[in-house]
């Protein structure tokens, strides 16, 4: 059920079906002047591309990859679990239509479509670092907006102490998860001062275009200061919880994967070590940052915790 005011009417019910269900094929937005998501006429060729997007002023100067980088070089088990899996799997993955669950400790829970979760929120470009355990990193142009902003409207309760991200759970579609790889479906976790924490985003798109299957669309968690397996993807339910959520990999190998996994070149993976990584496209390695080089921001976030504990 839907707990929302009476007066807030979802455009599904004011749309034909066809036209609603068309609207929402490519998410394709521009901005209004008061910073509702405005999404294309069905009567004119839906656009893939944002219009008009800011750019945040906690994007990096960094050079970006290349959108072939980005989009064919990818960690998604539920599309394969080789780098170029879930680009060659990405159409099994079937986006419309989409609904997340929010629940758990908030005051108001329910099942919203993508559009009506979307709706209120500004897009702008993200330029954000992604570093994975893997000793690889690339500098990414997302389109998204603050988590903090989607879990205020929910009115989080005070015994929210943390938030649980899953994935979706399709066996039949995904190939992935026709084998026990991890124990789906893929679920990650916050706690609910990094979950506020601006440079903590849901993302929709990059390179100013819809997100695709293979980077996780339609809607997909970046946390750029942590290892890339906490930016969980494909979302259909985003829970606050009072305990700390048990998550995938933890689960899987909890003597290499932390609930945490904050980037950190002091605490090697036991496999290899963490204090260098290779940006994808370049030749040489470079030092991984603390962080991931955000620790201006988010270090007093985990001031007095023994991070090669709490890793």
């Amino acid at each position: 059920m839907r707990l929302l005011h009476p007066s807030d009417i979802l455009p599904s019910e004011l749309t034909p079906e066809s036209v609603y269900r068309e609207r929402r094929r490519f998410l394709g937005t521009a901005l209004a002047a008061g910073g509702a998501l405005l999404l294309p006429s069905a009567l004119q060729a839906a656009p893939r591309r944002f219009d008009s997007l800011p750019r945040s002023p906690l994007s990096t100067s960094e050079p970006l990859n290349s959108y072939k980088d980005i989009t064919t070089y990818n960690n998604f088990y539920e599309l394969g679990t080789g780098k170029d899996d879930p680009a060659r799997n990405a159409a099994l993955l079937k986006t419309e239509p989409w609904s997340v669950t929010i629940d758990g400790e908030v005051e108001r829970p329910g099942t919203y479509t993508l559009e009506d979760l979307l709706k209120p929120h500004v897009l702008e470009e993200r330029i954000y670092r992604l570093r994975c355990v893997e000793a690889w990193s690339m500098v990414i142009p997302w389109v998204g907006f603050p988590l903090g902003d989607l879990l205020q409207r929910f009115q989080p309760t005070s015994r929210a102490k943390y938030v649980a991200f899953t994935t979706l759970h399709d066996p039949e579609r995904l190939p992935g998860q026709q084998r026990r790889v991890l124990d789906w479906p893929y679920v990650e976790g916050l706690r609910m001062d990094e979950a506020m924490h601006p440079l903590a985003i849901l993302a929709v798109g990059l390179y100013g275009e819809v997100l695709p299957n293979q980077n996780g669309a339609p809607l997909r968690l970046v946390v750029p200061w942590k290892y890339g397996f906490k930016s969980i993807k494909s979302i259909v339910r985003i829970q606050l919880t009072e305990q700390m959520p048990p998550t995938a990999w933890n689960k899987q190998a909890p003597q290499e994967y932390g609930f945490y996994a904050n980037v950190n070149p002091t605490v090697d993976h036991p496999r290899w070590s963490q204090k260098r990584e290779r940006r994808l496209g370049e030749l040489r390695k470079r030092e991984t940052l603390p962080f991931n080089g955000y620790a201006d921001q988010v270090a007093q976030l985990y001031s007095g915790m023994d991070l090669t504990k709490w890793y």
